[in-house]
């Protein structure tokens, strides 16, 4: 290909909205353009390299036996709403209406489709176990679309669904497509860890993340360097520490002015942050986002509550939660902004987190303006209509697995799998008959690979300075063949051979035969990255060229037939990953 009858718009800088470096590349290496807020062109070169991912994942996918099909990105409302997603998902889901305005979505995942698609098509257990995956592109409505490909609202995915009779076939269809992710991030050169998950609005029992690591990533991760247990924050379950062992003192009001944070109080009294009880109010929301219930939650006061262990203790969707007026709920429940304790409370959830069980002499707040209470003892004073973990793994803390240290770290997620067991299938009555003809609902997984996202991820651990260092077997092409003087037929003739002979290897060749200063062009090859530069100059009348891979500093003079071989023999051993 010559890149003289090729479009190519180079940046030397990005826009400012671009924060990461990742996204930055990809702007300035002309990849992806900009149309909207989250929503991109994928220019020639950045496509192609989408296919090459697009690519890796059909043949994993395949390999493992699973089915290819395309669903339609425009979802009838009345799916969403047998399965209870319609109000569930939140406002993210992108609704739309058609002219006799009946509601449609834009899928952002196809868990309702693909169950009507099982419930019409298969009805027998010797059909079973059957998976089904499509590419296609998903919709979701950020509030603030930002981090490029990270959090868009158009992205194309890979979602794959399997249908099993029971938990031991739904586990086996898990692993398959455990092993089948593997597989594919390792091809895609990624760095990642795997570690449990929560469900979110997707749901089931059990779930993994493929995290791409990264300083800059917006996945908090969990793991114990000691063993194999890591986990996303939101899902870290936290070991509880021992409560004390005193005898229980009386519980007595003091007196503290102005101390409306658990520091201010603890340092007034001069007492542990770990003897005191933090409060944090909330007002939940039901289906028509009407509010429905005031909820006060009690954690001890070194510790912070992690809101999605929190959401799902109140068995509610993430976006049916947000801080309360305290002034409000205070006439209705009791409270007092920043004395609020768990003595005396009226007409609200309490939500007490797990380690506060069998503490004695606490302080916590009197529910009097500058006023707190000593000696405040669970189970005497007070009790949790919700008792359970809601707080934060924290770094240090010991690991539920082993008991050691843990230690965080952060991460882009470019994948998910997850265990539903019949949380679709019974909601949309999907049912087999086994062997004595009774109905029986199916045990689904579901099983989800972000393109678009890994893209980036793969931009944003193979980078320099100067740009981007594509991995081969993602790589738009493999090889960038730079003409110092295009002018020179001695010049062209050899990168024509070059680029001729390569190309009948089945490696890919962009001849940069621009009329631009050799600079210029360097700076491209460098920002765009492709793995091999072969630059054609004043040696080429001797049959020499300059050789250079994107990953390395040195450059090698060869003739170009050792030059072809070099580039040839690399891309064979990279072309698929392995």
């Amino acid at each position: 290909m010559k890149l003289s009858k090729k479009h190519l718009k180079t940046l030397r800088e990005a826009p400012k909205e671009a924060e990461l470096v990742s996204h930055q590349l990809l702007i300035r290496a002309n990849l992806v353009r900009k149309v909207a807020a989250g929503i991109y062109e994928f220019m020639p070169f950045g496509y192609r390299s989408l296919r090459k991912i697009e690519g890796i994942v059909r043949e994993e996918l395949d390999r493992i036996g699973d089915q290819e099909i395309l669903m339609p990105a425009p979802n009838p409302a009345e799916l969403w709403k047998e399965s209870g997603r319609w109000y569930a998902y939140g406002p993210e889901l992108w609704r739309i209406q058609d002219r006799n305005g009946r509601d449609f979505c834009l899928g952002p995942t196809h868990e309702e489709t693909v169950t009507d698609l099982a419930r019409n098509e298969m009805s027998s257990y010797r059909e079973l176990p059957q998976t089904f995956y499509q590419i296609q592109w998903k919709y979701r409505d950020e509030a603030r679309p930002r981090y490029g490909l990270i959090r868009s609202r158009e992205f194309l995915m890979s979602d794959g669904y399997s249908f099993d009779r029971d938990p031991e076939g739904m586990h086996k269809s898990y692993m398959n497509e455990y092993g089948a992710y593997i597989r594919v991030f390792d091809r895609c050169h990624l760095n990642y860890r795997i570690v449990e998950a929560d469900n979110g609005p997707i749901g089931g029992s059990l779930s993994h993340e493929f995290s791409a690591l990264s300083d800059v990533g917006e996945s908090d991760l969990v793991y114990c360097p000691h063993c194999d247990y890591a986990a996303t924050v939101e899902r870290a379950e936290c070991v509880d520490d021992e409560p004390v062992k005193e005898e229980p003192e009386e519980l007595r009001k003091v007196y503290t002015p102005g101390t409306k944070t658990i520091q201010d109080v603890c340092d007034y009294l001069n007492i542990d942050v770990k003897k005191s009880i933090k409060a944090l109010m909330f007002v939940t929301y039901d289906d028509e986002l009407n509010p429905a219930d005031y909820v006060v939650v009690f954690i001890r006061g070194d510790r912070e509550v992690n809101m999605i262990k929190l959401v799902n203790a109140l068995n509610i969707p993430e976006h049916y939660i947000e801080f309360a007026d305290e002034t409000e709920m205070g006439e209705v429940t009791g409270i007092v902004g920043g004395f609020t304790g768990p003595v005396g409370l009226q007409n609200c959830t309490v939500v007490v987190d797990s380690e506060l069980v069998g503490t004695v002499n606490m302080c916590a707040g009197a529910n009097e303006e500058d006023h707190h209470l000593l000696g405040v003892c669970y189970g005497r004073d007070y009790t949790g209509d919700i008792v359970t973990d809601i707080k934060v793994l924290a770094e240090g803390d010991k690991c539920p697995k082993c008991g050691r240290p843990v230690k965080h770290t952060r991460g882009t997620e470019v994948g998910q799998i997850f265990k539903l067991g019949t949380k679709y299938s019974e909601s949309m009555h999907a049912y087999y008959k086994d062997e004595n003809g009774k109905d029986c609902v199916y045990y689904m997984g579901c099983y989800g690979i972000g393109l678009t996202r890994t893209m980036q991820a793969v931009v944003d651990q193979h980078n320099d300075k100067d740009g981007i260092i594509w991995p081969v077997s993602v790589a738009p092409y493999h090889v960038n063949v730079v003409v110092v003087n295009p002018k020179d037929e001695t010049q062209m003739a050899l990168a024509d051979k070059i680029e001729a002979e390569l190309e009948s290897q089945n490696v890919e060749v962009v001849v940069d035969d621009r009329d631009e200063r050799p600079g210029v062009k360097f700076k491209d090859a460098d920002l765009i990255g492709l793995p091999i530069r072969i630059t054609v100059g004043r040696m080429a009348g001797e049959g020499k060229v300059e050789y250079k891979l994107r990953r390395e500093s040195e450059m090698t003079v060869m003739t170009a037939d050792d030059a072809i071989k070099a580039a040839k023999d690399l891309v064979e051993a990279e072309r698929f990953g392995i």
